[in-house]
């Protein structure tokens, strides 16, 4: 066997143990997909009145089909923080000891983990948007899912792709120099969530004030941005005020899952010596 098979093998391991561990949890799919529904419901029906239609978006908007994509990029930052919280798990297990000892690299170390996590992360929002259509016969949301043609579709998936692996990445490299889940927690409560809630998923940048410049500083803004412009019906092609352009988007998005993978790679590189004498 050879070494390219070898490593290949070790990133579909790692990746499929990362399936295999979340299908085994079955309290970690439904909070996986209970807290953004509740979150789409209660919000979407409780903010509806105050909500303000951009002016980039049509005046039939209402504010449940606004943060539908929002809901979305919370799935996949969710997703992140559980897929990538398993690594101080492992850690303390002896699991990542072994590994880090064999002769994987460390390059597919991190593919394996961040693709196991984006992966989850796609299936965990086709199964919530596989419910959307129940709660609109039911009464409980509208009908946000627009009719799109295949190639739109196919684009959709691809950036989901991106934007997933784009959060999964930084999940890891949050995740990689921690010893406890409650450091990790806090990052999560001081970092992650606000990139969440300034990004234009909850509100949008338009009437912002200042902190229009922090949306548009983070690179989770240009994530949601291009989930809005694939999901929402129509809006304007070109760039508009408060809504980067699609290419923009695609741009800004790819960039941000690049650097976050180096970095990722480069921190487990940098620590293999200390995390192989911890065991």
């Amino acid at each position: 066997m050879n070494a390219m098979t070898i490593q290949g093998s070790a990133v579909y391991t790692l990746a499929i143990r990362e399936l295999t561990r979340f299908f085994r949890q079955r309290s970690r799919l439904i909070g996986a997909l209970g807290q953004p529904i509740v979150f789409w419901i209660l919000f979407g029906t409780g903010l509806r009145g105050s909500f303000d239609v951009p002016s980039w978006a049509p005046e039939t908007l209402t504010y449940q089909q606004y943060f539908f994509p929002g809901v979305i990029a919370l799935i996949l930052l969710f997703t992140a923080i559980f897929a990538t919280i398993s690594i101080i798990e492992d850690r303390k297990e002896g699991f990542l000891q072994g590994v880090l000892v064999s002769p994987v690299s460390r390059t597919s170390i991190v593919l394996g983990k961040v693709l196991g996590g984006t992966m989850l992360a796609m299936i965990q929002v086709a199964l919530f948007v596989a419910i959307v259509p129940l709660l609109w016969l039911v009464g409980m949301a509208p009908q946000v899912l627009p009719a799109m043609d295949p190639l739109t579709v196919i684009g959709l998936i691809a950036f989901i792709f991106v934007f997933g692996l784009a959060l999964t990445s930084l999940g890891f490299l949050l995740a990689w120099p921690m010893d406890s889940t409650q450091g990790f927690h806090a990052v999560m409560s001081i970092v992650l969530m606000p990139m969440w809630l300034l990004s234009g998923a909850f509100f949008p940048t338009e009437g912002a004030g200042w902190l229009k410049w922090v949306m548009l500083a983070n690179p989770m803004t240009y994530g949601v941005a291009g989930l809005q412009r694939l999901m929402l019906p129509g809006l304007p092609s070109g760039s508009a005020p408060g809504l980067p352009s699609m290419p923009l988007c695609v741009t800004a998005t790819i960039v941000f899952a690049t650097i976050c993978l180096a970095i990722s790679v480069q921190l487990a590189n940098r620590q293999a010596i200390r995390n192989s004498r911890a065991a």
